[in-house]
């Protein structure tokens, strides 16, 4: 197989062979922990903009299907492994991960150290990187050099929809949800149409009033890629939306409510990517491992009178949940949708509605 490098800023080098397209890539270099999920993680939005590591040493042992994708796309930019399966087996496969990736353009480096990779990424932090299939180590720094670093780019507008979509519920229909689009993952929109939801996807750039158009009972702020603090436009429809209508805020839109009551943000080392993250619910003692994938978090220093931290990471105290003790809306920073993950958390879509039911005309 051809040989390429996975170079990371500092001038690290990691040799593999090139699976996927045979292309280079460049991005800001993540691992996750989770030990299954890979075609979940691939299409996740949040991946926008990155090189994703996996640390399970093994990868595409199953396939990949048409059911499992959390977006339209492949969303990262390239893809990592100690090793990929060339023959998968499993009753739902469609296709290998190899073709997965060809089919959009996606490089992917097998034969890495990735532990070796991984624990440099831990010390050091996240770096920008450039998975190098076409040039030498040497060449592939000097070009990386001359890319915008990740947290410059705003990667909201490059996964959003270009306008509304609308998801009908399985059921009867009980409530209109907007969703809006800052990288809403396809499993979100599941648990709600579960529950008797409409959804009505807004493309990222939607103002408050136009939301407001809709008409909708509530609103769901989604997961997305990139730092939140470069969402002006986002954060404004916020402000106005949270004094209106009922909202839940996931990850990125947790992020983006903070914000929006005059909250900071800052980035992580090296972020929370996985699926056994340890979240202590502060309001009932209650400890859940939860799915996680972002780089940044709500500066619990800068939080104002009016927001009550609900939830908090056992593993580094960062904030993990917040509620505003007056208006109506709540916001986690882990993944209550999963995909991959743990499936314990999607009571909070019911918590949402429960909201949701408590501020409609006439108490719902």
């Amino acid at each position: 197989m051809k040989r390429g490098f996975l170079v990371l800023e500092d001038g690290s080098v990691f040799e593999g062979e090139v699976f996927g397209a045979e292309t280079s890539a460049y991005g800001e270099v993540v691992f996750n922990t989770s030990m299954t999920g890979y075609q979940e993680m691939l299409t996740d939005p949040s991946y926008a903009g990155q090189i994703l590591v996996a640390t399970y040493p093994l990868q595409g042992n199953y396939g990949v299907n048409g059911d499992d994708n959390e977006s339209r796309r492949i969303q990262v930019s390239g893809f990592v492994v100690r090793q990929w399966c060339p023959y998968p087996s499993h009753p739902r496969n469609e296709r290998g991960l190899d073709a997965f990736l060809r089919a959009y353009g996606v490089p992917g480096l097998s034969g890495v150290d990735t532990r070796a990779l991984t624990r440099r990424l831990r010390i050091r932090g996240v770096m920008m990187g450039v998975l190098a299939c076409d040039e030498g180590p040497e060449e592939a720094l000097a070009r990386l050099r001359e890319v915008p670093p990740y947290g410059n780019v705003d990667f909201v507008q490059q996964v959003t929809v270009g306008e509304p979509v609308v998801w009908p519920p399985a059921g009867e229909e009980r409530w209109h949800i907007v969703a809006f689009d800052c990288g809403l993952k396809h499993a979100i929109m599941r648990l709600l149409n579960r529950r008797g939801c409409r959804v009505t996807v807004v493309p990222s750039f939607f103002t408050a009033e136009e939301v407001l158009a809709l008409r909708p009972h509530g609103v769901v702020l989604s997961p997305g890629p990139g730092d939140p603090a470069l969402l002006t436009g986002a954060i404004r429809t916020a402000r106005v939306l949270m004094e209106r209508v009922p909202i839940l805020g996931i990850c990125l839109g947790h992020q983006l409510l903070a914000l929006a009551s005059g909250a900071r943000t800052f980035k992580l080392k090296f972020g929370h990517r996985g699926g056994n993250h340890p979240v202590k619910n502060l309001l009932t003692g209650q400890v859940s491992i939860t799915a996680q994938n972002h780089g940044y978090a709500v500066d619990l220093d800068t939080l104002p009178a009016d927001l009550e931290v609900t939830h908090i990471n056992l593993n580094d105290g960062t904030c993990e949940g917040l509620r505003h003790r007056t208006l109506p809306w709540c916001s986690i920073q882990y993944h209550a949708e999963a995909a991959p993950g743990p499936r314990d958390n999607e009571h909070v879509f019911d918590r949402f509605l429960t909201l949701v039911r408590e501020n409609a005309p006439g108490g719902g």
